[in-house]
């Protein structure tokens, strides 16, 4: 039982150790060995839209017609030009250069690393390519249609949202291109990320006309400003149907994919939706069920991908018109309205393994801050009800380990006198054992049995974006940024080794050490995790400290 204690002991400081120099590897700017190495953006300024290759054929199911234009491969008359437009919660900027959405700044958000700055989604500039794109595409090899490359006409109208407006109306018109007009109306809302983005294809000639509509995502590989080196989150696309669920795509399997054959997620439904991710905040293409719609993935250029879907519109008669109703989605992963939004889209916000356990602490989370109006004191509140919950599994481990504590003496003894006869000395040890009915397991079991639940609120702290910029008490004025003046994690290193002291002292020298070593391996770590992991951990410390303290003196061998 010693040496099977003795290796699970090993086991977890080795893996503490292998942690925390990967840790310092990714922060040294070197791969992770756990997750793809990132992408670093090229010295030169990212390929503007007016660079991209001539075509690309969207990796899609083989009957998927024409392709989505990287290039301006038709002759266009005017020049693009900006317009910006705000409300309450976003302030955007539209390029009539295909009506993109090329700028988002998310008005009640600041930025990680400098608070008297907004959060910028969306973007289009030297350092970060983030763009949210539409256009139509022809079916079966007909004439070039309107895209995100043709430059339309800004409708006259309102630039902001007016006191006592619920919606703010933005209309682009496209020059006939092919016997078609495209008509994009973009539809901003009072208190809401969701922007309803409608596109009317008007067939102007004599002639059928077969026309796809495709909404995409465009996006750097490179991971969000500001990204800790000593966590991983997910950056990169996502796509959910109804069938395979939830579907992470990673920048690096879209580089590296040879042929469809290798695609990791559905291409071809009538449901469903299309995400770009990062920590915290995701935008998303949403579309009414039971309409067809097929998915792609691909590399666009050096360190440039895209994600979307593309709409088969089935034939529009001359003179006729069709339109087609999308929602853009573009915030904070706020969960609840994320939910309400489409199926599935909250588990933009990752869990990981943990999501049958994090999404139900999550709704309890929420409840107590609704109690206590403070993310900090809901964190105290919620890991002290996990250990009442706990209560007697715990207990059963602290008297385990009081006992092992109680015995430790006779064992040491034991040790001296027969460490020369390990095999003698291995018997005995078990007889002292049965004989005073001590598990040298007893202690870890039960604490490894709740462990997932402990995973999962540790994935819960770090996905939520209700943390950001969320203070507790006093210099704690941002739970999802380090600690300013270091004192929780110190307040953590402390309690750490003061649990150690309560914990029986393993008879084995080199074991004995080791038990001191790891809380200050753990704690070297938390220095560089947001405060509100490092609260959760901290309130954890000092109540299995009560309870063990306290068993421990009913007992009798509170400080051998």
């Amino acid at each position: 039982m010693t040496d099977i204690r003795r290796t699970l002991l090993w086991a977890v400081f080795l893996m503490s150790l292998v942690l925390l120099w990967d840790a310092w590897n990714k922060h040294q700017g070197k791969p992770s060995m756990f997750a793809p190495p990132a992408v670093v953006q090229p010295a030169i300024a990212p390929p503007s839209p007016t660079s991209f290759p001539s075509a690309v054929t969207p990796v899609a199911t083989p009957s998927t017609p024409g392709s989505v234009p990287l290039d301006t491969s038709i002759a266009e008359t005017g020049t693009p030009e900006q317009v910006s437009i705000s409300t309450d919660l976003v302030k955007a900027t539209l390029d009539t250069k295909g009506g993109d959405l090329v700028r988002l700044e998310l008005l009640k958000q600041a930025d990680q690393n400098d608070h008297s700055k907004n959060v910028l989604l969306f973007d289009r500039s030297p350092q970060r390519v983030y763009l949210a794109q539409t256009g139509l595409i022809p079916a079966q090899g007909g004439a070039n249609l309107p895209t995100h490359l043709t430059v339309m006409r800004l409708v006259p109208g309102e630039r902001k949202l007016k006191e006592g407006s619920d919606e703010l109306l933005v209309k682009f018109e496209s020059p006939e291109i092919g016997g078609a007009k495209l008509v994009k109306t973009y539809s901003f809302k009072r208190a809401s990320y969701s922007i309803g983005v409608t596109h009317e294809i008007i067939n102007v000639s004599d002639a059928v006309i077969h026309p796809q509509l495709y909404l995409q995502l465009v996006r750097d590989g490179n991971p969000p400003l500001g990204e800790s080196s000593f966590y991983f989150t997910f950056t990169g696309p996502a796509i959910y149907t109804d069938s395979m669920k939830f579907r992470k795509v990673d920048f690096e399997s879209i580089a590296t994919r040879q042929s469809a054959e290798k695609l990791d997620h559905e291409v071809a439904a009538d449901n469903g939706w299309v995400a770009m991710v990062q920590h915290y905040f995701a935008s998303a293409w949403l579309l009414p069920e039971k309409i067809p719609r097929e998915y792609f993935t691909r590399k666009v250029d050096t360190n440039l991908y895209s994600a979307g879907m593309i709409l088969p519109l089935g034939p529009v008669a001359a003179g006729s018109n069709k339109t087609v109703a999308a929602t853009l989605f573009a915030g904070p992963q706020e969960e609840r309205k994320l939910a309400e939004l489409a199926p599935g889209l909250e588990l933009v916000k990752d869990y990981g393994w943990f999501t049958i356990l994090a999404k139900p602490l999550f709704w309890l989370l929420t409840h107590l801050h609704a109690l206590f109006g403070n993310w900090g004191w809901a964190i105290v509140a919620l890991v002290v009800l996990l250990k009442v919950a706990f209560y007697w599994l715990n207990a059963s481990a602290y008297r385990s380990m009081a006992k092992m504590k109680a015995i430790n003496p006779k064992v040491m003894a034991l040790r001296d006198r027969l460490k020369d006869k390990p095999q003698e000395m291995q018997q005995e040890m078990m007889r002292i054992y049965r004989e005073e009915k001590v598990n040298p397991l007893g202690g870890c079991l039960p604490i490894v049995a709740q462990m997932p639940f402990f995973i999962a609120l540790y994935w819960v702290l770090l996905s939520s974006v209700e943390m950001r910029n969320a203070p507790w008490v006093g210099w704690i004025t941002d739970l999802s940024a380090r600690d300013p003046y270091v004192i929780l994690p110190l307040l953590m290193t402390a309690t750490s080794l003061f649990q150690t002291w309560l914990n029986p002292t393993p008879p084995d020298p080199m074991q004995a050490k080791m038990m001191w070593i790891m809380p200050l391996v753990f704690s070297i770590m938390f220095f560089f995790f947001p405060a509100g992991l490092v609260l959760y951990w901290l309130t954890n410390n000092i109540l299995s400290i009560a309870q063990q303290y306290f068993i421990n003196k009913q007992l009798g061998v509170l400080g051998k």
